[in-house]
């Protein structure tokens, strides 16, 4: 009877005994993450509201672990183990996405600005061979492509300074400045895997980083979300010869990680010389020091080369819209570029209030650029770096201090020569300069919570700018000759007072002034002429705005109103002999309403589909003209040209637990002016994408992705981007009908 009772008491406990205990916890905030789907062992169970979660295991077993808002993947679970496991977040509500607006990290609910955040799984969303279909997503911004890797971006503006590269926003990479000290950004170095989110603030904001009407994007490639080594290789394939692929390692270390990576990306293009191939290599390290100190060091290098088609008339379009401008194809229109950027940050503590972080660069580029006119090469040198420090303190019992400052220096040096081209081939040298470029701000910050959830924000820069030109030989003229400009320092305040209604919701107002002085490439032209009197753009903007999450975190909404004016606008027009030219033109008024919802109709881990997200976005841009007089030529409360008055973006996502997901975008762009005139426009166009994909983690070691997709599905006429006022009716780079394109990821942990 004795054994009986003894077998008996052991049958009981051994279940008892065989229990496992897992706790779920968010891989960014180690909070617990409750209503986890966890799969294995022949049943089915969810986390508490503490991320535990019990399973019974006699043996060692594999479980699944889905959450709507988290990364899938598999975990071993040994008998009687008690774990903690990390997710990684895909998306979560304005309350917990954390951005770094003006030099302070807050939860985007109580940003006092109009910040706009794409995560990785957004910028993933599309063909990822570009940032173009992901940022146009984004309400006040569009982003043109008008040849491979062509890029221009204009956030609440007019891309009329931007006949080629990206004007007029300031741009940083890892909280390293990486636009030139001339304002121009060379966007397409960069390839989307060195990208892991982006923050974008919309509208003047100079008070913290200098020049730049626009605004500021920051482009963030985080190290830290990594735990174990990964070896990751990815193939794809597409329309008109497009290949890509991409080989990475990511490797911690006691102290930090390591990280390598290289992307070749190559297409034939849609259009005759429209050809392009990038090789990108990026090597980044991220370590974390003594006394809460942290230093991220990055290498990149890139070697691009891409043709340019040229713009066509409406009737070059009507006949062929894949052809090259006549003579593009015979002169070798092209680019060809090969850049070095190095740059670190160091984050550092100055004690109990303090924080610091310092950052720096180098960077060395040649270029060359055959064209239909003429053959540049350039080559320059530059370096800069940027400081601040913080101080962070509570003041009594209900008010908060966070005050920052610091200072910006940046400067280049370009040796460029322009020749004659004679088939693809420098001819006799025009004109050769040496352009040295120097750019320094210093600025003040200070943001006072009070009572109630007041947030009062008060920022301040000074701005200094120095173009210098030495002339060293001029073939029109015979003479060498040295021209400087010393830009006015400008002053730039922002006033900004933020309340919060709850925890989830806030109303914002704000006031801001900008400048945009003119690019080198503005002053200086391919023709020759120097047009030091180009005076800088220079702006006050008014803003109101609302943030809200609602039901159960499961909705979120972004309101902006903004009226922006603008004097000494600077447009573009073109020569007789075809090269642009810039020159003030009075006022703009600019009126501009911006709406971003999101919610997830189902969100539901335990159900095969667990997510069904639908996100809108509409923008409202109601831009004039206003005094611009231009000769004989008064075209005062015209439309700004090339601002579509409205756009509206629909976006799709489904998910599923079986890891099957789909993506669909719908796009509207309303009809654009293609000239100051308003004679001539863009036809308004609806664009349709779609992507499928399957995800599968085979273990707790390999992760697979296969993947397709298909852009413009209604297989529209348009432009990707169009030239703005050119000479002989010149407008218009026509972008691919339906064209499709498919890939697959493969992920090693170990």
């Amino acid at each position: 009877m004795s054994l009986l009772l003894v077998g008996l008491l052991w049958l009981g406990v051994t279940p008892l005994m065989a229990q496992s205990q897992l706790w779920i916890l968010d891989g960014n905030s180690g909070q617990p993450v409750s209503d986890v789907f966890v799969k294995g062992n022949g049943v089915i169970q969810t986390t508490d509201s503490t991320g535990k979660v019990v399973i019974n295991a006699s043996q060692k077993v594999r479980v699944y672990l889905s959450h709507v808002s988290y990364s899938p993947q598999y975990y071993f679970v040994a008998p009687q183990a008690v774990d903690t496991v990390y997710l990684s977040p895909k998306e979560v509500a304005l309350t917990e996405v954390v951005v770094q607006g003006f030099e302070m990290e807050r939860p985007l609910v109580e940003q006092s600005a109009a910040v706009a955040h794409l995560s990785g799984h957004e910028l993933s969303r599309f063909k990822e061979t570009s940032m173009v279909d992901a940022f146009n997503t984004v309400p006040g911004v569009r982003m043109e492509e008008r040849a491979p890797n062509s890029y221009r971006i204009s956030i609440r503006g007019s891309s009329l300074r931007s006949p080629f590269g990206v004007r007029n926003v300031k741009i940083y990479w890892n909280d390293i400045p990486y636009t030139a000290p001339d304002g121009t950004t060379a966007l397409n170095l960069l390839d989307l895997s060195n990208i892991s989110d982006v923050d974008i603030i919309k509208g003047p904001a100079g008070s913290m980083y200098g020049a730049g009407n626009g605004g500021v994007v920051r482009l963030n490639n985080d190290l830290s979300s990594f735990k174990n080594g990964i070896a990751t290789a990815e193939y794809m394939v597409g329309a008109f010869g497009l290949s890509k692929y991409r080989l990475a390692l990511q490797q911690p270390l006691k102290s930090g990680n390591i990280a390598a990576s290289y992307v070749r990306q190559k297409s034939d293009g849609f259009r005759e010389q429209s050809a392009s191939e990038r090789e990108v290599f990026q090597w980044s390290g991220s370590w974390d020091l003594q006394d809460d100190n942290h230093l991220n060091f990055n290498l990149l290098y890139t070697d691009l080369y891409y043709e340019l088609p040229g713009a066509l008339t409406a009737e070059q379009v009507a006949e062929d819209r894949t052809q090259a401008r006549p003579g593009s194809e015979e002169l070798n229109a092209s680019i060809r570029q090969k850049a070095l950027f190095a740059g670190v940050s160091y984050d550092y503590s100055l004690g109990q209030h303090w924080e610091a972080t310092t950052s720096g660069y180098v960077n060395t580029s040649d270029f060359d650029d055959p064209f239909n006119t003429d053959y540049k090469k350039e080559t320059q040198f530059g370096y800069g770096g940027r400081t601040s420090f913080s101080f962070n303190h509570k003041l009594g019992r209900h008010m908060h201090l966070e005050w920052v400052s610091g200072g910006e220096y940046q400067y280049s040096k370009t040796s460029a020569d322009n020749f004659g081209n004679v088939g693809g081939e420098p001819d006799t040298l025009r004109f050769s300069d040496d352009l040295f470029v120097k750019q320094y701000f210093l600025f003040t910050q200070a943001e006072l919570q009070f009572p109630k959830d007041f947030f009062l924000t008060i920022g301040l820069s000074q701005n200094h700018l120095n173009y210098d030109i030495n002339r060293k030989a001029d073939m029109a003229t015979g003479n060498a000759y040295d021209r400087e400009r010393n830009f006015d320092p400008v002053w730039v305040p922002r006033v900004a007072l933020l309340k919060k209604i709850g925890a989830s919701q806030a109303l914002r107002a704000a006031v801001s002034y900008g400048f945009s002085p003119p690019t080198i490439d503005e002053v200086r032209t391919n023709e020759g002429s120097i047009n030091l009197n180009l005076d800088a753009e220079r702006g006050t903007n008014y803003e109101i705005g609302y943030r809200g999450t609602w039901w159960h975190e499961r909705l979120n909404t972004d309101l902006t109103f903004f009226y922006f004016l603008l004097d000494e606008t600077i447009t573009t027009y073109t020569s007789p002999q075809g090269v642009t030219l810039f020159r003030n033109a009075g006022k703009t008024d600019q009126k501009g309403v911006e709406i971003a919802i999101n919610y997830d109709v189902i969100r539901k881990p335990s159900d095969i589909i667990n997510l069904v997200r639908l996100a809108h976005s509409y923008t409202g841009h109601f831009f004039k003209f206003k005094d611009y007089l231009q000769e004989e030529d008064d075209f005062s409360g015209n439309d700004l040209t090339g601002v579509a008055p409205i756009t509206w973006v629909n976006t799709l996502a489904v998910e599923s637990s079986l890891g099957i997901y789909l993506n669909v975008t719908h796009q509207f762009t309303d009809e654009i002016p293609l000239n100051d005139a308003n004679t001539v426009y863009q036809d308004s166009y609806h664009l349709l994408s779609g992507r499928v994909g399957w995800r599968k983690a085979f273990s707790n070691q390999w992760n697979l992705e296969i993947f397709a997709g298909v852009d413009n599905v209604l297989d529209q006429e348009y432009s990707r981007g169009n030239d703005l006022n050119p000479y002989g009716q010149r407008y218009y780079q026509p972008a691919p009908g339906v064209n499709g394109y498919g890939g697959i990821k493969l992920a090693f942990t170990y």
